[in-house]
Order: structure tokens, then C-alpha cells, then sequence
């Protein structure tokens, strides 16, 4: 399962980035907080495709589905 796929109020673990994500953005996620261990929760799911709003640790981030379709989380 991937972090695009969480529903809004859901939470899972960040397992690990895929190969075709880029190298630049798998280091700035990892700064941000999206590393492998790292508990994430969705709390925003807007219609239409909109980027998906995450929370990590005390910080919420909004990602696309180009980007967080390539986080595997279990």
C-alpha cells in the first residue's frame, strides 16, 4: 500500500521510498520526517485528485499523488 492510498483519518508506518522517486526527494521527505519507522496520518482527503494533507509528528504536509504514491507504508 502505498501513502496515497490512506484514507482521511487513517494512519500507517512508512515502510520505504520507490526506485523511480527521485533521490533529491527521498532526502528532503527523510528531513522532513518521512523516513522508514516514521508513523504518518492522513487528515485531509479532498476530492478530485487534490493533494492529501499528512501529519508527521507535530507537522502537516501536503503531498500529490505523484510523489506520495512512491511511499510504501504498511
Amino acid at each position: 500500500m502505498t501513502l496515497w492510498d490512506l484514507k482521511q483519518g487513517t494512519s500507517a508506518t512508512v515502510e520505504s521510498f520507490c526506485t523511480a522517486l527521485q533521490s533529491e526527494y527521498r532526502t528532503r521527505l527523510s528531513e522532513l520526517g518521512f523516513h522508514p519507522g516514521e508513523h504518518i496520518a492522513c487528515v485531509l482527503s479532498p476530492s478530485l485528485g487534490a493533494p492529501k494533507l499528512y501529519r508527521v509528528n507535530n507537522t502537516v504536509y501536503s503531498l500529490d499523488d505523484s510523489v506520495a504514491s512512491l511511499i510504501t507504508v504498511a
